[in-house]
């Protein structure tokens, strides 16, 4: 077999053919390589890998078509069938030398991520991920171009055949979507046909078992069945003829059948051992609140996706079989939209997105939007001064194990958050209203004015930056229900106006505002576009911040606060401080310059702070105090993901598991920060992997073709 691989290999780089297919497949991926990663500076290898599988459609052919077609015209295929070694290694050989020549292209895209990695963070990981599965695609369609040559005697036919073949398999989606959008038996026969689905499971970086085990036994059931084609001409018309024909379909269909009980014994396992997940965010992990959630379910849930089977997103289809193994409470079924257009009216009155996502308990049902599964944030792109709605997050666990803790809960175990109202307080954004939510929890709004207290079943109370002063009444409430363990996030507001009331409320655990706005003189910590009231502060280690890590938090329009050293009872955690460069200006509206003037107060200034003091045994005060109005805003959401996260992990602890519905699982990073490219080095790059080296590849064979020849 190995003398076989090294005569094949050899011919493919001593004719034109192999240094064509090298050089081309080098070429398109070059093109696209320099589009997406240089240019726009995608850290991502499969964006580039997934665009230009196409071109196997024209490539393999080529590769393949002189496999057998051109010996059995030559009639040098007399050889193939007296030769003493086997068939079997004779097709191998030949098939490992074809896939050698592809595999030359796979080690120069293995430099590929490398050389990004020169300009910033590359998810390595799912970058050799997505080369692999380029490999096994490859290497499937070199299969079907090389049983189809030892179908016919023209390499012309066999090319034609090859491209027709693979071009109907590269296609399979739409074809099976014309024939049912809803799915049948003959699309799921189809769809075995389908050679780029299982390449399309790779995506985001997860190595999926099914589909390695697919490419394998495609590419050993057609050297099979190209062995079983040369078999058939081994023997002249005879009754011996008959005999091995016989046994031949015999043998090819045993070969069909184990293909097919394979591939089927993988799908059915547990897609935790199936699908390993090897992205840089750990998008398809499942997290242990999640398996603790579900794991303890008593009651059935059924996950309503609605999408045609055959258009599922594979990476929220992937997450939904993972809740399926870990619960056999848990059921998911597909429904096509299209076929039943009112099916949603059942759980609501509008209709959600496509793909979008209904749980449904036995006691109550939730929808899950796709749009809350996947997080946008729109961004500027300076080259055209124009917004891009770039997808930053994936949510698929944190709202899928939200809304099944929210259909199994009893109505008494969903707590409520009141908004405190009344004072010109400004509303939370919508992104933080959504972590409320998410969380399990109702927002109220509740105006202390027309109450005796806080409200008995407030879980906590949100005093999100009052612009006019409560009354004293007012503030006695708030009091109160702090003293006897209340839980509240308080935010205040630069206005230059004298607040009593609402200050007494912070001044009872001894904290109060600096009275001016704190300017930060560290150029690294403030948002330069902005200036130096637009802060980002050093993040401090603490359970409310174990979210962030070491990312930034953005809080404009901050005044400093200030509260005691010590305290025998209360404990003071500050969650945000300024750097020591930083000042509080007493008057922003008649300063000469950010820098210390007369009448400001010199920092470091803490920007939020955590109060937590014992009641008794079971009942403990916990105060949140933020001095920037904007902290809880659109503005803050709009320019990073962060803020909302600080949010979730405030709510998360003042309201914990126990006490709440809903385990708040982060939302996780979807994609990495865009790669910086010069444009000298990304032109330089680009020609080089798409016209120079090619174009060597090119001479270099037609040079070592012409010398042969002439030999």
């Amino acid at each position: 077999m190995f003398a076989v691989f090294k005569r094949e290999f050899k011919a493919y780089f001593q004719s034109v053919i192999g240094w064509l297919f090298v050089a081309a497949l080098l070429a398109m991926f070059g093109l696209y390589f320099y589009v997406y990663n240089l240019m726009q500076g995608y850290p991502y290898i499969y964006y580039t890998l997934s665009a230009i599988t196409i071109i196997f459609l024209i490539a393999v052919p080529v590769l393949t078509m002189r496999s057998f077609a051109e010996e059995r015209k030559n009639k040098t295929d007399q050889l193939i069938l007296t030769a003493p070694v086997s068939l079997g290694k004779i097709v191998f050989g030949k098939y490992l030398a074809m896939v050698a020549v592809f595999t030359v292209d796979i080690a120069i895209f293995c430099i590929a991520p490398l050389l990004l990695r020169l300009f910033g963070t590359v998810p390595m990981g799912e970058s050799y991920i997505a080369i692999l599965a380029f490999w096994l695609y490859g290497s499937a369609c070199i299969a079907v171009g090389m049983f189809i040559s030892s179908l016919t005697e023209s390499q012309v036919i066999a090319a034609v055949l090859s491209f027709a073949v693979l071009f109907i398999s590269y296609m399979m989606q739409s074809i099976t979507g014309l024939i049912s959008s809803e799915g049948n038996w003959l699309t799921k026969i189809l769809n075995c046909f389908d050679l780029y689905a299982p390449f399309d499971k790779f995506s985001g970086g997860c190595l999926d078992l099914t589909a390695i085990v697919y490419y394998v036994t495609v590419i050993v059931l057609l050297n099979f069945l190209t062995v079983q084609s040369i078999q058939k001409r081994r023997w002249s018309m005879n009754r011996r003829m008959l005999s091995t024909g016989v046994f031949s379909v015999s043998l090819i269909a045993a070969a069909l059948a184990l293909t097919v009980v394979v591939n089927l014994v993988v799908n059915v396992m547990p897609t935790d051992k199936t699908a390993i997940d090897c992205s840089y965010s750990k998008l398809y992990s499942i997290t242990d609140d999640t398996k603790e959630a579900v794991g303890k379910l008593k009651e059935d849930v059924t996950i309503y996706a609605l999408v045609a089977e055959n258009k599922k997103d594979s990476q929220i289809d992937t997450i939904l079989k993972r809740y399926e193994d870990l619960s056999k409470h848990v059921k998911v079924e597909y429904v096509n939209p299209s076929a039943k257009p009112y099916f949603y009216q059942d759980y609501t009155d509008s209709a959600p997105t496509k793909n979008s996502l209904i749980v449904v308990g036995e006691k109550r049902s939730k929808v899950i939007d796709y749009y809350d599964i996947y997080h946008y944030e729109s961004n500027m792109d300076y080259s055209t001064y124009s917004y891009t709605n770039d997808l930053v997050g994936f949510d698929a666990e944190g709202q899928l194990t939200s809304a099944i803790e929210y259909v199994t809960m009893d109505e008494e175990q969903l707590p409520i958050v009141y908004e405190v109202t009344g004072h010109e307080e400004r509303s939370i954004g919508s992104e933080f209203q959504d972590v409320i939510k998410k969380a399990n929890m109702t927002l109220s709004s509740v105006e202390l004015l027309n109450e005796e207290c806080v409200p008995d079943d407030a879980a906590a109370i949100i005093i999100n930056a009052p612009q006019t002063d409560f009354n004293e009444s007012d503030a006695n409430k708030v009091i109160d229900y702090l003293k006897n363990g209340g839980k509240a996030i308080i935010v205040g507001s630069y206005t230059g106006n004298s607040m009593p009331n609402f200050e007494s409320i912070l001044e009872t655990y001894g904290v109060g505002f600096t009275g001016g706005l704190v300017a930060e003189n560290d150029a690294q910590h403030y948002y330069n576009m902005g200036g130096p009231f637009y802060l980002l502060p050093e993040v401090n280690s603490s359970s409310y911040t174990g979210s962030i890590g070491g990312s930034y938090i953005y809080i404009p329009a901050s005044m400093g606060i200030t509260f005691p050293e010590s305290s025998e009872t209360i404990t003071y955690t500050s969650l945000m401080d300024t750097t020591d460069r930083a000042v509080s200006k007493s008057d922003p509206n008649q300063m000469q310059d950010y820098q210390y003037e007369e009448g400001d107060i010199e920092g470091p200034f803490s920007v939020g702070l955590a109060v937590e003091e014992n009641v008794d045994d079971e009942n403990t005060t916990q105060l949140l105090v933020f001095a920037s109005p904007y902290i809880f805003a659109e503005e803050a959401s709009q320019m990073t993901v962060n803020n909302s996260v600080l949010f979730s992990d405030a709510i998360s602890n003042l309201v914990p598991q126990t006490q709440a519905a809903g385990s708040i699982i982060a939302e996780k990073e979807y994609t990495l920060d865009n790669l910086t490219v010069s444009a000298m080095y990304a032109v330089l790059l680009g020609l080089m992997l798409t016209i120079a080296v090619p174009l060597i590849l090119v001479i270099l064979g037609i040079v070592i073709f012409v010398i042969r020849r002439k030999k």
